[in-house]
């Protein structure tokens, strides 16, 4: 017996009934030979962590546009709290954690640039929409290792596919992904709006903190508690006043951040720049090399989608300047 097959023992006799196996997946659509040592979840969250998508999440942003603090959130360390928090719910749960790991760290890699704001300009361009989700199977899919896709089984790409809108992810670790995602933004992102100077604790409403709590840590730590002691692998929930504090905690971040417009500002500026850079980007010529068989295969508007939907603000920034705006002569 080689490791890998000792933790797949061990996974069957330890994790709960409706925890998803790794002995068991469904399997990835290229087969593979198996890894002595690691489990199929464990090498998609080892692929997921390697591949370029996942270092890119560190210059995309969450909230607040480019922001010059060291401490706002990124797209990455947003993606490592949603890991953090996921992980704690399904060991808790007697679930697959690896799974719930691989599905977390994967989530957002094919994230626009300038958070939803680039989103909602791309889908605005592309015909059928774009949606952040469906490009993030597309990364592992496709777009990875030029062209190859990372290959990840089954149960990684349905969570990630699922982690947002829609229906529920197939694995309840995908479920609890989905829930993570929002304990995570909800948390993290009315703290980066109190250390930008939108709000205060004392802003926020008393029927809230009153049953979550009055800081970022305490609310996490109400609100998986709760999961945990209402949850089973079939149906994740909370205790009825933390629910309807939860939901209300949603409404208040929509009316104080998401449409603040101190926080939202800069983002009518996203619109125009998003166009231009896609409207460039419609020439094969002023594509990368590595998307131009996108362009053959697909079609031009695929890889434009793809290309700006795999920028950095930075980038994407420094590329419409080059592009657009002139430079000063120099003899």
């Amino acid at each position: 017996m080689n490791v890998r097959e000792r933790t797949e023992e061990l996974e069957e006799k330890i994790l709960a009934p409706g925890a998803a196996l790794s002995r068991y997946t469904h399997g990835r659509n290229i087969p593979e030979k198996e890894c002595s040592l690691r489990t199929a979840y464990q090498r998609d969250r080892d692929r997921i962590i390697h591949c370029k998508a996942f270092r890119r999440l560190k210059h995309k942003t969450q909230v607040f546009l480019s922001p010059e603090g060291d401490h706002y959130r990124t797209r990455l360390t947003h993606t490592l709290e949603v890991s953090q928090i996921a992980r704690t719910i399904a060991r808790a749960l007697l679930l697959n954690e690896d799974l719930t790991e691989a599905i977390a760290l994967g989530h957002d890699l094919g994230h626009t640039p300038f958070g939803h704001a680039g989103e909602r300009a791309l889908n605005d361009l592309v015909s059928g929409g774009f949606r952040h989700y469906e490009q993030s199977v597309r990364v592992v899919e496709k777009l990875e290792k030029g062209g190859k896709g990372l290959n990840l089984t089954y149960e990684v790409r349905d969570g990630i596919l699922h982690h947002t809108t829609g229906p529920q992810a197939s694995t309840a670790e995908g479920r609890i992904v989905r829930l993570a995602d929002r304990i995570a933004y909800l948390n993290h992102d009315i703290d980066d709006a109190e250390r930008a100077g939108m709000l205060t604790e004392s802003n926020i409403p008393t029927s809230i903190t009153g049953v979550l709590g009055t800081s970022k840590s305490k609310r996490i730590d109400t609100l998986v508690h709760s999961v945990v002691e209402h949850s089973t692998p079939e149906k994740l929930d909370m205790a009825p006043d933390v629910k309807v504090a939860f939901q209300e905690f949603g409404i208040f971040l929509n009316s104080n951040v998401y449409c603040n417009p101190y926080a939202k500002s800069e983002e009518k500026k996203v619109p125009g720049l998003i166009a231009a850079l896609y409207e460039y980007s419609l020439r094969p010529e002023n594509l990368p090399e590595d998307l131009r068989p996108i362009a053959e295969k697909e079609g031009c508007e695929r890889a434009a989608c793809d290309y700006i939907a795999g920028m950095t603000d930075h980038f994407a920034v420094q590329l419409f300047e080059t592009i657009f705006v002139p430079k000063a002569w120099k003899q």
